[in-house]
């Protein structure tokens, strides 16, 4: 076999395979046994007719494609090999001469990794916010934990602010009760704005057994978006009682003795969350001006499947189970479908050059990746998807997604090198050094981490075809 590569752009190669005749014989052998299994000729058993017959009978142009087909994988992937190439997605192929007993030319024009040179990213530097937690965050804190606590007794008056009631709901349009317009008991804290614009007005002042009647716009059902007269009726009031915030509550709110102690407790675990956010700023920051750094052609190709695949998962999954279409996503978010198109675009663009530069990071520094480093992030992306670890484990074997893992790994300690080498100062102009064992690194990678990889392919994943 013989190839040639020619370069089209950075981005995308034409190889130029031919392939002497006798080279086909193993997949001309497997064509003639296949075809046998599959047709019947009179006088002979099936899977003993002769090549001579299948030829005279079906043609040996059906034989030939047959062999080529399964012929191409594997001389596709020896001239990738031979060329040195880093490909990316399928081959587009093109037979270009098939001499039957002499030759076999084809080309195959595939997308490639770029050749990247990653500057010196030591200079980088970036401002994020400083950790303060004032007394204030701290009351809000304790507030919150506070109304999981709060308690409810029936009361017999007038409904007012805080109250939570149980109703009956009833909506018209037209003056005709919507099918899906009745609903019996539901609760409802007034002022919380979870149900109806306008019902909390309605409700205030009515007692158990009254009831009132508003109009609204109906947020969801078959009416959506529909001008409706609402009849609620008040079944019961409840009254909330919060507890005291003293040294009761803090043992029954936590393990803590003393209210004292439990808001020092929720200070501390707010610096926490507040040095997680910024360590997490602090590495998009500094992902952001490394991509300003690193001059990225981008294969077009790619790019078009990446954002192919972006609008796929936004439509069918996240769309899909909130009962939402795009043109209903789009009309919230008040944004234009070229609008839209235009966000994705940029974003698949970050993704894709996030990971080509993070890859070509893991490959300068000399990055491994443990098992234990692939087992805690197993465990971290088993946790976020809802699934037990074993199950999560399996289904990343089944699916061969291992590779996958291994460089979101790879690419959150790439990351983390760079961080480490720039200089991160807070709002306060004070250097910060973030904590070697934050694993944000691989949060932040993964969240602008595009899904090329599924779409990439080292060889042929699906077999090019003439």
């Amino acid at each position: 076999m013989k190839s040639a590569v020619e370069t089209l752009n950075p981005t995308r190669v034409r190889l130029t395979v031919e392939v002497p005749f006798e080279e086909l014989k193993d997949s001309l052998d497997a064509a003639y046994k296949k075809i046998n299994q599959q047709v019947t000729v009179k006088g002979f058993r099936q899977g003993k007719i002769p090549a001579r017959v299948i030829d005279q009978r079906f043609g040996r142009g059906a034989v030939l494609e047959e062999a080529v087909n399964d012929a191409l994988p594997k001389f596709y992937t020896e001239a990738v090999n031979e060329g040195e190439l880093n490909v990316l997605g399928q081959p587009d192929v093109d037979i270009t001469e098939l001499k039957d007993g002499e030759l076999l030319a084809f080309t195959a024009e595939v997308d490639i990794r770029p050749a990247l040179e990653i500057p010196d990213y030591s200079g980088i530097e970036v401002e994020v916010d400083a950790v303060e937690v004032s007394d204030e965050d701290v009351t809000k804190s304790v507030e919150q934990l506070r109304e999981r606590f709060a308690t409810t007794s029936p009361v017999e008056r007038a409904a007012q602010d805080g109250d939570v009631l149980t109703l009956n709901l009833e909506a018209k349009v037209d003056g005709e009760v919507l099918e899906d317009g009745v609903a019996e008991g539901v609760t409802y804290t007034v002022g919380s704005g979870e149900l109806l614009d306008g019902i909390d007005e309605a409700v205030t002042g009515v007692e158990a057994g009254g009831s009132a009647t508003f109009t609204s716009e109906l947020k969801g059902g078959s009416a959506e978006g529909k001008e409706a007269e609402v009849k609620v009726e008040v079944t019961e009031v409840k009254s909330r009682e919060l507890p005291e915030l003293d040294d009761d509550f803090a043992q029954l709110a936590s393990e803590f003795d003393t209210f004292e102690d439990l808001q020092a407790d929720s200070r501390k675990r707010l610096e926490q969350m507040k040095k997680y956010d910024q360590a997490t700023q602090a590495q998009e920051k500094v992902l952001d001006e490394l991509l300003k750094l690193v001059e990225v052609p981008m294969p077009e190709k790619l790019l078009a499947d990446e954002i192919e695949t972006r609008k796929h998962n936004l439509v069918n999954h996240q769309l899909g189970q909130m009962g939402l279409d795009l043109a209903k996503y789009l009309e919230i978010q008040g944004k234009s479908e070229e609008e839209f198109d235009a966000e994705t675009k940029e974003q698949a663009e970050k993704g894709i050059k996030t990971q080509f530069i993070l890859d070509e990071l893991v490959n300068k520094e000399k990055l491994n990746v443990s098992q234990e480093e692939l087992t805690e992030h197993l465990m971290r992306r088993a946790q976020s998807s809802g699934m037990s670890p074993d199950q999560f484990a399996q289904a990343v074997v089944e699916g061969g997604q291992v590779p996958m893992l291994v460089g979101e790994v790879a690419r959150g300690k790439a990351l983390a090198v760079v961080v480490e080498a720039a200089t991160v100062k807070d709002s306060n102009g004070e250097v910060i050094e973030l904590d070697d064992e934050d694993e944000t690194a691989e949060t932040v990678e993964a969240s602008e981490a595009t899904e090329a990889e599924a779409t990439e392919a080292e060889g042929t994943e699906e077999k090019p075809e003439a």
